[in-house]
């Protein structure tokens, strides 16, 4: 009989469970403590348990293995991207950004993706499977560990599409911003969605705070069909709807990820269609030079021409950035280190790669 995943219980749950072995209800907190603030490996850290109760608690729970494996220091900015291995030998990536704000850290909500998108990394071997909540909350959890340092802001923008994961990636928000854990603040949160229409609508009536990200990429539904297999099923006018009614139910501001590709994406015309298509909303466009990736053809555009992208849209009324590269000398596609690390242990099973 497999054992049952601890870190997944919210603190309700995890009150329930210990109420079914006979246990005080200070243990719960006492436990929930450990996993969600303390962000112990194993209950043998959890010092303030009798050895029988620790003892207890791991013939019939488990905490899932979040285990790093490769972790790469950036020369040129304070980033760091870390690669973890799961339970089932599984890996997924994290990134540590550092800013004068604070930390973020983002995260994936899958193993691969099935998406499709095609300038992304982590699309290209397909989806493996669904992150558990555990496998989510830890990798920030490892990450606040390793560094020694507070995370304040958490994007769900690695690998994997988080609304593709719904029900996992709803409860991950709520444990990640709930006071008997990290209490990181809603409004801190961010998730970034490909354009899933009902779960997006299914997402605005959860009465959460969170910012949504909607990866746009295409000024035109043509356009976006092109890059994005997931517009062959959902409309750019369904999409658009769905984002004006997050933001009516939440007053959340949505914000649009727009991956610009030299040639492809980043034309005249495309600054008016951008301009039609978003002049009237309460939005902002993040604007992001694609990262090359060995598998496609694509390029960036250079920064020249990006700022007059940038300064076309800003005349034409869009609350426009262009996002600032990080860790760009790390396998800065989403998604490379892990499809790296991957071929590395087919050619050499028994070797690990950490670039540390």
């Amino acid at each position: 009989m497999s054992k049952k995943d601890i870190v997944s219980y919210n603190y309700e749950e995890l009150q329930c469970e210990l109420e079914k072995m006979g246990e005080k209800p200070f243990r719960s907190r006492q436990i929930y403590a450990w996993l969600h603030e303390k962000l112990v490996d194993s209950f043998d850290e959890m010092t303030n348990l009798s050895k029988a109760l620790r003892e207890k608690l791991a013939q019939e729970y488990e905490i899932k293995k979040v285990e790093v494996v490769a972790h790469q220091v950036s020369k040129v900015d304070p980033t760091e991207k870390f690669l973890f291995e799961l339970f089932d030998g599984n890996c997924i990536e994290s990134v540590l950004m550092k800013y004068n704000y604070g930390n973020s850290v983002c995260i994936s909500s899958q193993v691969g993706c099935r998406m499709g998108c095609r300038f992304c990394a982590s699309t290209i071997d397909g989806l493996e499977r669904n992150l558990e909540v555990s496998e989510m909350l830890r990798q920030i959890y490892k990450i606040q560990r390793i560094s020694g340092e507070r995370v304040s802001n958490v994007v769900i923008m690695g690998t994997g599409e988080p609304l593709d994961n719904y029900d996992n990636f709803v409860k991950f928000i709520h444990m990640l911003s709930d006071t008997h854990g990290l209490h990181i603040s809603q409004r801190n949160i961010t998730a970034s969605t490909c354009g899933i229409v009902p779960n997006m609508r299914r997402l605005a009536d959860e009465g959460l705070q969170i910012t949504l990200a909607l990866s746009l990429h295409g000024s035109s539904q043509e356009k976006r069909k092109k890059l994005m297999p997931v517009a062959n099923k959902y409309d750019l006018k369904e999409v658009l709807s769905a984002c004006d009614y997050y933001f009516e139910k939440t007053g959340r501001r949505v914000t649009f990820e727009y991956s610009l590709v030299a040639g492809v994406n980043d034309r005249e015309e495309d600054k008016e269609e951008l301009t039609a298509l978003l002049g009237k909303r309460n939005c902002h466009l993040n604007l992001i030079p694609v990262n090359p990736i060995k598998e496609r053809d694509f390029k960036k555009p250079d920064s020249k021409k990006a700022a007059e992208f940038q300064n076309k849209l800003e005349k034409n009324g869009i609350n426009v950035t262009i996002r600032r590269e990080r860790g760009s000398d790390i396998d800065g596609a989403c998604g490379q280190l892990r499809r790296r690390y991957a071929a590395a242990k087919e050619e050499k099973p028994d070797e690990i790669i950490c670039n540390d």
